[in-house]
């Protein structure tokens, strides 16, 4: 596989089921632990992440992301979308696993921010994250940007030497407060920027 063989298009309200199964993957998990406390009847956690998927507006809309497709099935997406303005939520009212995420948000303002890069694991390695990040950058370019941001768990090592290797340097970090979500427990969230 080369970047040429990917496919690059805007997700539809079709691509939700997908959409929630990688910011799940993006996520590590913690998407899943928090839909889970939304979940009635028959519903998964991941049936309340499709529906998140599907609304027209907000953070975690089909129309933020861009899906990468091989041979017509996703394997990738990138979730990106301006900050305008600081959030209001106080980190200390959140739960556990996505206060640092909310309190390092601060520093994204005025950026185009990156909320998830996913890529299913038999595809990573094939260059489709990068190319769904440079994605992310002519968007951002498009739209008048000049500055990215994403967070990453430092102890994610594939994605913080993919983010290095595409110039983004850390500026700021929070610790991971405990929390039930698998792999990363401890160490920090990093918010890492990039000129463009």
């Amino acid at each position: 596989m080369i970047e040429e063989d990917f496919r690059l298009r805007p997700a539809t309200v079709d691509d939700a089921p997908q959409l929630a199964r990688l910011i799940d993957i993006a996520g590590e998990g913690i998407p899943s632990w928090l839909w889970q406390k939304s979940v009635e009847g028959n519903q998964t956690p991941l049936d309340i992440g499709t529906e998140r998927a599907k609304r027209p507006s907000g953070g975690f809309s089909y129309r933020n992301a861009v899906v990468a497709t091989l041979s017509g099935q996703t394997i990738g997406m990138v979730l990106s979308y301006p900050i305008d303005a600081a959030p209001e939520d106080d980190p200390d009212d959140l739960p556990d696993p996505i206060a640092p995420f909310v309190a390092l948000e601060k520093g994204s303002v005025g950026t185009w921010y990156v909320n998830a890069l996913a890529v299913l694991p038999g595809y990573r390695g094939t260059g489709a994250g990068t190319l769904l990040m440079r994605h992310a950058e002519e968007l951002a370019r498009g739209a008048g940007y000049d500055r990215m941001s994403i967070q990453v768990y430092g102890q994610n090592t594939g994605a913080t030497r993919l983010y290095g290797r595409l110039g983004y340097a850390q500026v700021d970090a929070a610790p991971v407060r405990q929390h039930p979500c698998q792999p990363y427990y401890t160490g920090d969230v990093l918010l890492l920027t990039r000129d463009i």
